[in-house]
């Protein structure tokens, strides 16, 4: 029965497809189609698989029948099944945006290229969520950071070489941190199985190789997450790689690398290294200043998508915070922002990529007078801006009033007025580009402006509704991430 199959067909079909697009280098077209069912195949089986989590609880597959711990395993629950679906989701909105933006930014001849990046890029994603196995995860991290190298580095502009060689070169940083650090614990468990892990670590948690391990893997997933301060590589990747790209990144990559966070600390360590180190302490502290510095350095930038670049190290900033929190809705909180920042960044840049594909610039003052000629993607960058600000009836607004509430759990009503604080600083650097579209007048000597392709704002507007239809019927993503924060912390479902 295929849905037993579920589990290697999420990860195997993308994997298999990729190479496929390197036989349309002559036929683009084909190549963006071939994608397109692919990415939608993938988010029919995200779907399915989070249907049968809810029902029936966790999924194990077995590779080859051999039996974990000895073989590897996949193995889906509540969490990564709920990352499955924003991954796959997001990459099936964008690639149906993508064939006209691509074809403006990108040559010709590389076109084929960049669709088979994608799609190594996407199968490396899901891999790294479905695998239940650490040294396999960190395959797939690098099956997905290798692609996403190559996706930058088409960027039009020669600064997007430059962008992707530092991210090249931070990222190698930190999956090398990352798989010294599942080394150590291989060396002390002799298995590399998260569950079978997770089983033998409690007794040698306290031990100094143990501790070294947790640094050496919070460093290296906080390199590739984008944490606050080793975030320098992600506003020059975000600004200059190709429309598509940023919005694919932006709403996937840095969410896989929290997920990787959360599953390490809770599922692998289970909480049992918050109490010989201080990581607790040392990323609460390393939150608040994303939220408050990566605001307020938004402010002064001159161009639209690095503007929105510093934004997403601020908004890790909030998913960092509520991690670090250690209770049940805080940590609600963060896997909640997970999905809803995917959701809010991945149409703000596919706002930017429209804008781009009619002026051929990013930057903020080039922007004048948009609100009148580009009216459908001004409405759904004001739109996606409310919900990053985190105005009521967006994602927005019920990710922030669950770190809310978990920060007046503790009675830490300080904590809460830093939220509204980095909320505010949201509201300028958002209106610097609204006042710049709709109150300032094009000027006359500029070509005139059309509104973007229809197949271009369909999906775009299929995620600023997400916003906010998720924004006022909650079901779905605050019950499962509540749901996953409850298996996370191991106080029941």
């Amino acid at each position: 029965m295929i849905s037993a199959h579920l589990p290697i067909l999420q990860v195997v079909v993308p994997l298999i497809a990729a190479p496929l697009g390197l036989l349309f280098r002559r036929t683009p077209n084909l190549a963006w189609l071939l994608t397109l069912v692919i990415s939608w195949l993938t988010l029919a089986i995200s779907v399915a698989l989070l249907a049968q989590v809810l029902t029936g609880g966790p999924i194990s597959y077995e590779l080859g029948s051999w039996a974990p711990p000895w073989g590897i395993e996949y193995r889906i629950d509540i969490l990564s099944a709920f990352v499955l679906l924003i991954v796959s989701g997001v990459g099936a909105l964008v690639i149906l945006y993508a064939r006209q933006s691509v074809e403006a930014e990108i040559p010709g001849d590389r076109i084929y290229l960049f669709y088979t990046m994608y799609l190594l890029a996407l199968a490396g994603l899901l891999g790294i969520v479905t695998t239940g196995d650490a040294f396999n995860l960190f395959v797939f991290l690098e099956i997905s950071s290798l692609s996403s190298y190559v996706l930058i580095a088409l960027g039009a502009e020669r600064r997007a070489l430059t962008a992707a060689f530092r991210y090249l070169v931070l990222g190698t940083i930190g999956a090398t941190f990352y798989v010294i650090g599942v080394g150590l614990m291989y060396q002390m468990t002799g298995t590399l199985n998260i569950a079978d892990l997770a089983a033998r670590l409690p007794d040698v948690v306290q031990t100094r190789t143990m501790l070294v391990a947790i640094g050496f893997l919070t460093v290296g997933i906080g390199l590739k997450l984008g944490l606050f301060p080793v975030h320098v590589w992600l506003p020059n990747a975000y600004t200059y790689a190709p429309s598509v790209v940023t919005a694919f990144l932006a709403a996937t990559a840095t969410k896989v690398a929290v997920y990787v966070l959360l599953r390490m600390y809770y599922t692998v360590f289970q909480g049992h290294l918050f109490a010989p180190l201080p990581v607790d302490e040392i990323l609460f502290v390393l939150g608040i200043l994303a939220m408050l510095a990566m605001s307020a350095v938004a402010i002064f930038q001159t161009n639209a998508k690095r503007l929105l670049a510093y934004s997403s190290v601020a908004q890790i900033g909030y998913m960092i915070l509520g991690i670090s929190l250690v209770t049940v809705t805080g940590l609600t909180a963060g896997v909640l922002h997970l999905f809803n920042h995917a959701l809010m960044k991945a149409a703000l840049f596919l706002a930017l990529g429209c804008v781009f594909l009619r002026i051929r610039s990013a930057k903020v003052d080039d922007m004048a007078g948009l609100g009148k000629a580009m009216p459908w993607t001004m409405a759904a960058f004001v739109l996606g801006g409310f919900s990053l600000i985190g105005v009521p009836l967006t994602v927005g607004f019920i990710s922030k009033w669950y770190l809310i509430l978990a920060a007046l759990e503790k009675d830490w009503w300080w904590l809460a007025a830093i939220i509204l604080i980095s909320s505010l600083l949201a509201v300028i650097y958002i209106w610097r580009v609204v006042e710049v579209a709709y109150f300032r007048a094009r000027p006359a000597e500029a070509p005139p402006v059309t509104e973007a392709p229809l197949f271009m704002l369909v999906p775009m507007w299929a995620l600023v509704l997400a916003n906010i239809y998720f924004g006022i019927d909650t079901d779905l993503t605050v019950g499962t991430a509540a749901r996953a924060a409850q298996f996370l912390m191991g106080v029941g479902s």
